[in-house]
C-alpha cells in the first residue's frame, strides 16, 4: 500500500474525437481526412492529430498531404514529406486552419 504522503497522479488525458472521413478531390482521387483529439479531466485538448492522407497526391510520410499533431511534445505542420514546427494558440484556431487548407488543396488537385 502506497504511504499517505505520495500524490495521486492525474488522470491519463481521455480520447474525445476519433473520426475519419473519406473525400474526394476535385480530379477524383479519394483521400481520407482524420482528426483524434485527447483531453485532460478539465476538458482542455492535450494531444491532437489532424492529417489528410492521399496517397495519389503524396507517396511520402504514409500519404500525408497535410498534417498539424503534437505527438512528440512540440506543434508539427506535415506537408508532403516534410514537417516543421509551428506556434500553437488553441485546438479551435488549428482545426480551423488545417480544414481550411485541406479545403484549398483538394480543389486545386
Amino acid at each position: 500500500m502506497a504511504p499517505s504522503s505520495q500524490k495521486k497522479r492525474p488522470p491519463k488525458p481521455r480520447k474525445v474525437t476519433d473520426e475519419s472521413m473519406i473525400v474526394r478531390s476535385k480530379s477524383g482521387h479519394t483521400g481520407i481526412i482524420r482528426e483524434e483529439v485527447w483531453a485532460n479531466a478539465k476538458h482542455e485538448v492535450v494531444k491532437y492529430n489532424l492529417a489528410y492522407i492521399n496517397f495519389s497526391l503524396c507517396q511520402t510520410d504514409d500519404g500525408r498531404v497535410l498534417g498539424y499533431d503534437n505527438a512528440h511534445g512540440y506543434h508539427e505542420r506535415h506537408s508532403m514529406g516534410t514537417a516543421e514546427a509551428t506556434t500553437f494558440s488553441t485546438y479551435a484556431e488549428k482545426s480551423a486552419r488545417f480544414y481550411a487548407e485541406v479545403k484549398k488543396l483538394r480543389e486545386a488537385s
